[in-house]
C-alpha cells in the first residue's frame, strides 16, 4: 500500500510541476514495482512471512484511491492492452505441461465435481445481489457471467506441479478441464440470453 500511495504521489507531483510521467513509462514503473514487491516476498521469507502478490493488489487499490479517475482509467487501458499479450502466453505455458492421460483419468468425476463448484459459485453470486436494485433477469445474467473458470486456474493451476507433489499432473489436468468446461459454457450463455436478460438504458 506504501508503494502505491507513493507512486500516486509522484505521479501527481510530477504532473504539478509540468513534468508529465508518460502512460507507457507509469506502467513500466507499476510493473517493475510489482516485481519489485514479489522478490521482496522471497528476501523477507527467513525473517517474516509476507505475501507478495497480496502486495502487488494492494499497492493497485492505493493507487486507484490516490489517482484522479482520468488518470486511473488511462492506466487500466493500458494493461488491457498488455493483458491481450500476457493471456495468451498464460494460456500457453499452462497447457504445455498437460498430460491428458491424468485428464482422461479424472473423467466424469472431475467434470461432476467442477459441475457441483458452480452451483455453489452461483449461490454465491446471488448471495452477493441480495439488497441490490438488479432485477431477477439481470442477477441470473450476473450468475450466467461469473461461470467462466479461466484465468485463476490457468495462473495456479500448475503450482503443485512446479513444486513437485504427487498431486501435481491431476491437479493441472482438472483446472484445464474447468477452463474446457466453463470457458464456452459461460461465453456461450451470455451471447444466448443478454438480450433477454437485460435491457439497454436510453441513453
Amino acid at each position: 500500500m506504501g508503494a502505491g500511495w507513493l507512486l500516486s504521489r509522484f505521479f501527481e507531483t510530477a504532473y504539478a510541476h509540468a513534468h508529465y510521467v508518460r502512460n507507457s513509462m507509469k506502467v513500466i514503473l507499476l510493473l517493475g514495482a510489482a516485481f519489485l514487491l514479489l522478490a521482496v516476498e522471497s528476501w523477507a521469507k527467513p525473517v517474516v512471512p509476507v505475501s507478495g502478490l497480496l502486495a502487488v493488489v494492494g499497492m493497485a487499490c492505493t493507487l486507484k484511491m490516490g489517482s484522479i479517475p482520468f488518470v486511473s482509467g488511462r492506466l487500466s487501458e493500458k494493461f488491457g492492452k498488455l493483458w491481450l499479450a500476457a493471456e495468451v502466453l498464460l494460456f500457453v505455458l499452462v497447457g504445455a505441461p498437460v498430460d491428458i492421460r491424468y485428464t482422461l483419468e479424472a473423467g466424469a468425476g472431475a467434470a461432476a465435481m467442477i459441475l457441483l463448484a458452480l452451483l455453489f459459485r452461483a449461490a454465491g453470486v446471488l448471495l452477493c445481489l441480495l439488497g441490490t436494485p438488479l432485477e431477477g433477469k439481470e442477477r441470473l445474467f450476473c450468475v450466467i457471467a461469473y461461470l467462466p473458470k479461466a484465468t485463476v486456474q490457468a495462473a495456479i493451476g500448475s503450482v503443485p506441479l512446479a513444486l513437485g507433489l504427487p498431486c501435481g499432473p491431476m491437479v493441472l489436468s482438472v483446472a484445464v478441464l474447468a477452463i474446457l468446461i466453463t470457458a464456452p459454457l459461460g461465453a456461450l450463455g451470455m451471447d444466448l440470453t443478454y438480450q433477454r436478460l437485460l435491457q439497454k438504458e436510453a441513453a
